[in-house]
């Protein structure tokens, strides 16, 4: 287990089998991971089809590019690791010297490794600045959002983002705590004004989740992407992702369904003009989630859940 700035690779991301089995079934050779973490997905999509297959990984987070090129060193040439969001994926490709790939994984959300490291703020399990950041050094952070924004938009963000039905009660006791600075501090203003709930998650769960979004403009950036990467794979190409929250899953489900049709005119018209055609076949029409077994070695499994389309 390859370990860097003290911190070990997870084993296995969730999900992991049934992943590697949907991209490698068609004999693919080309795979671009979108969300490479540990690498753990990458590792298994190379070890798992041919010898001559290549990959080339993208993620944002420094740390998470250096335990991926630790983690595919083994592979030599055929893995290489790039510093970028999936919204440059086309570029990197062209400058790779890649038009198209047979194999997209995508795999949304915190890694465990970014919930561990105390100093990103993502976790309120340690108390650390509130950041945030995937890449942090772009953007706001979570604390600029929480001490600038208007006590209307953090409601707004709370209720969008984290569907929390506290979200006015938060937002108003935020506004009258600040300066906040810190993930405690957040998390205790959280919690005050929730109270006790009968769910058996911390109160300041959805507040950080909601937060968490809004930094890194997460649907909106997953909203932008799918569309663009579908169009990089070749023909009977798939594209596998992995959501943990409701909102991702959402997203996904409507632009993998969008793209299997041939028509997208409303109901109410009786003669298609929108000129769409299907580029997809939607091969998961429920989303795949953990197994008992895995749900048992890794709670974190919980909430993910896999979709998965063919290029036509």
């Amino acid at each position: 287990m390859n370990a860097v700035h003290g911190q070990e690779a997870p084993h296995r991301p969730v999900l992991y089998q049934e992943t590697i089995q949907y991209l490698t079934a068609k004999h693919a050779k080309r795979f671009l991971d979108c969300t490479a973490g540990a690498g753990g997905h990458s590792e298994g999509l190379l070890r798992e089809s041919s010898t001559d297959s290549e990959l080339i990984a993208l993620d944002l987070d420094s740390t998470a590019i250096a335990l991926s090129q630790a983690r595919l060193a083994p592979f030599g040439k055929r893995a290489r690791v790039i510093q970028a969001s999936y919204l440059q994926a086309t570029e990197v490709l062209k400058a790779e010297g890649w038009d198209s790939v047979d194999g997209i994984l995508m795999d949304l959300g915190v890694s465990s490794m970014q919930l561990d490291q105390a100093e990103r703020g993502f976790s309120f399990r340690y108390d650390a600045p509130l950041d945030m950041r995937f890449d942090p050094k772009q953007g706001q952070s979570a604390a600029d959002l929480v001490n600038n924004l208007s006590e209307s938009d953090l409601a707004q963000i709370l209720w969008e983002y984290g569907e929390e039905k506290f979200s006015r009660r938060i937002a108003k006791a935020i506004v009258e705590a600040r300066p906040l600075y810190t993930t405690f501090e957040l998390a205790e203003v959280a919690r005050k004004a929730v109270g006790k709930t009968r769910e058996q998650q911390d109160q300041a769960t959805r507040t950080f989740q909601a937060l968490r979004i809004a930094v890194n403009d997460e649907l909106n950036v997953i909203s932008q992407a799918v569309p663009s990467l579908i169009e990089l794979l070749k023909s009977k190409g798939r594209i596998a992702i992995i959501s943990f929250h409701s909102l991702e899953d959402r997203i996904i489900k409507n632009v993998f369904r969008q793209a299997s049709l041939d028509c997208i005119c409303p109901p109410e018209k009786l003669i298609c003009d929108c000129g769409h055609q299907a580029t997809v076949k939607v091969l998961t029409k429920r989303p795949i989630t953990a197994s008992e077994d895995e749900l048992h070695t890794n709670p974190r499994s919980r909430s993910a859940k896999l979709r998965v389309a063919e290029k036509l």
